[in-house]
């Protein structure tokens, strides 16, 4: 069993956005800029947003936080979002989704801009990312694509099976790994005789959201476990949905929580910010 973390594959990631920063900033005169949009102080939201700035801060890029108290306006919310939206000095924007629902959240994804879109929520990307053309894509999916390139896990050929459907992580996420030739199959709350399909993983990936769901009996011996779950156990200490102790020994390979696909997420999005201040979409 290897344990896959995530500390590597992050630095390895963060070298190739400090490698390009020159160029970037030789094009535009400037440090390429992220605006992180947020509505309420939700601990998730904010534990990634401090994440976020710090690592765009450490590849030399800058950051700026825009932030609202959760019974903010529709009116007043989407006023700062057009301003962002429309602001040449801003490269990337980061919306921490789900919004108060008092907030359009389907007016706003639709009108970000597409090359902007950092979290790849667009309808645009989403619809490229679709045709398998170059794009901006979610930054937790592509994270583990980025894990598993890394550590040359073979993707090709592969059956992976995908626990969870969410816009954000399960859906992307297979058209990724579609992207690299896998076999996929997308496993959600409805689906029947489930420890049946997980057990023919070649690859699982778990993002369901409780808390050491995946025991041994989900996988077949020398699976690759990639845990996307960041849940509160019983003792209020951090954990995966996948049971690490317990699948160890069989996978072939796991990532732990923490210290997975967490710590590449945030990597990730300062790839998107280089790429999306680069003009690579344009």
């Amino acid at each position: 069993m290897k344990i896959i973390s995530g500390k590597p594959v992050a630095e390895h990631i963060r070298a190739e956005v400090t490698d390009k920063l020159y160029g970037v900033e030789a094009m535009l005169g400037r440090k390429p800029k992220l605006a992180i949009l947020r509505a309420g102080n939700e601990a998730a939201d904010l534990s990634y947003e401090r994440s976020a700035i710090k690592t765009i801060e450490q590849c030399g890029m800058e950051a700026e936080s825009v932030s609202f108290p959760r019974e903010v306006s529709d009116s007043v919310f989407s006023r700062s979002f057009h301003m962002l939206n429309e602001d040449a000095n801003v490269d990337g924007i980061l919306l921490m989704r789900p919004f108060p629902p008092q907030i359009n959240d389907g007016f706003i994804t639709s009108c970000i801009d597409y090359r902007k879109d950092i979290d790849g929520v667009s309808p645009i990307n989403a619809a490229s990312l679709y045709m398998g053309m170059d794009t901006l894509t979610p930054c937790t999916a592509q994270a583990v694509i980025e894990i598993l390139r890394y550590y040359k896990i073979n993707i090709r050929g592969k059956h992976a099976v995908i626990l969870g459907r969410s816009k954000v992580v399960g859906k992307p996420l297979s058209m990724l790994l579609l992207n690299e030739d896998a076999t996929v199959t997308i496993c959600h709350s409805q689906t029947e005789d489930l420890k049946k399909i997980t057990k023919k993983a070649d690859i699982l990936i778990s993002c369901v959201g409780k808390p050491r769901f995946i025991n041994s009996e989900y996988i077949k011996k020398g699976c690759v476990v990639i845990d996307v779950g960041i849940n509160i156990d019983e003792n209020g200490k951090i954990c995966g949905d996948v049971d690490f102790d317990d699948c160890a020994e069989k996978a072939r390979a796991i990532t732990p929580v923490p210290g997975g696909v967490g710590a590449v997420t945030s990597a990730v999005l300062a790839k998107n910010l280089i790429k999306a201040a680069n003009k690579d979409l344009l």
